[in-house]
């Protein structure tokens, strides 16, 4: 049975000294550079085995400047689930490592957050738009993003 968040928290902090975990509405808040430790450290661990990225994403803030990249693991080993991370993000600079090396599965996902959001994945073996055409302008899940006229022939 998978721990509760609280739980989840303070053996990671254990396992993984230094590390800086928050958490939020039952999930945990993990800083960039630390991202890459804990999904390791979630995936490999007998304790927790979370073995499949179900879900990648990015969610807008403007008004904070923030762009926060979303994960939801769960493991099929020990069938329990789901943990969720957050890692919050400058909006102007949405930088984080990629996780492909960890699981396969965030491949795609990452390109559609880039795609769609322009969270860069340092790592990727191939970030490129992966919805929108190459040439595209903007990324159209930003809460900012101005869609262009549409009726171009009337």
């Amino acid at each position: 049975m998978l721990p509760p968040p609280e739980e989840i928290k303070s053996a990671l902090e254990q396992l993984l000294p230094g590390v800086s975990l928050t958490l939020d509405a039952g999930g945990l808040i993990v800083v960039p550079n630390d991202l890459v430790a804990v999904c390791r450290c979630l995936k490999e661990n007998e304790r927790f085995s979370l073995d499949y990225l179900a879900n990648l994403t990015a969610v807008d803030y403007p008004a904070e400047q923030r762009m926060d990249v979303v994960y939801h693991l769960y493991s099929m080993a020990k069938k329990h689930g789901p943990v969720t991370l957050k890692v919050k993000l400058d909006r102007n600079q949405p930088v984080v490592a990629s996780v492909t090396p960890i699981w396969r599965g965030a491949e795609f996902q990452e390109r559609e957050a880039y795609d769609l959001f322009g969270v860069r994945f340092e790592g990727h073996p191939d970030l490129r738009r992966i919805l929108m055409w190459e040439g595209f302008e903007g990324h159209p899940m930003r809460k900012d993003y101005v869609v262009e006229d549409q009726d171009v022939l009337g």
